[in-house]
């Protein structure tokens, strides 16, 4: 099994299998308008104009799931998306990334490689910790993704080869991105 076995929906509606992205090297994130990792939007955009040309594909799955970060419609996150970063990216219908709801695309993506936290090194990282086990001790169960803006990076055959949580930087994965180009 691989990503391109997974349906899923743009933001416009369309249903596509990820098939579709054979051959690319994918970059798959779920993503937030009000968030404290929102500015990473502008990273991903400027690592995307950097590789597109040489096979990389930026998925962004809008979710609500987090705090209730990403309250608007597909069309107010799209605006959003546009109007504040410039994104050309492509952007997806707002999905449930985690528990039994989750779409079975993230399911997957989060049983094939393991949480392994936060980085606190990074200015948010462990004010982020903090609010997890104060408010949200579920979402540090298992392997599940634990907050918006956790990155899958997959390699030009569909096989997950990294996760990247939340506090990793978009400019940070630009090494592992090369390598696989």
């Amino acid at each position: 099994m691989s990503v391109y076995n997974f349906k899923v929906r743009k933001i416009n509606g369309e249903e596509i299998t990820l098939e579709s992205y054979k051959g690319k090297v994918l970059l798959i994130v779920n993503t937030a308008s009000k968030c404290g990792f929102t500015h990473q939007y502008e990273g991903l955009e400027d690592i995307y104009k950097k590789y597109k040309s040489k096979g990389l594909e930026i998925l962004a799955f809008p979710s609500n799931q987090f705090a209730e970060q990403e309250p608007g419609t597909n069309d107010e996150i799209q605006d959003f998306c546009k109007l504040n970063y410039g994104v050309t990216f492509q952007l997806f219908d707002k999905t449930n990334v985690r528990g039994e709801d989750a779409h079975p695309l993230f399911k997957y993506l989060s049983e094939q490689l393991p949480y392994k936290g936060l980085n606190l090194n990074h200015p948010i990282g462990q004010r982020l910790t903090e609010v997890l086990h104060n408010k949200f001790p579920e979402l540090l169960e298992g392997n599940s993704i634990k907050w918006n803006f956790t990155k899958f990076l997959i390699d030009s055959t569909g096989n997950v080869v990294g996760r990247f949580e939340p506090t990793t930087d978009p400019k940070d994965l630009e090494t592992e991105i090369e390598a696989l180009l």
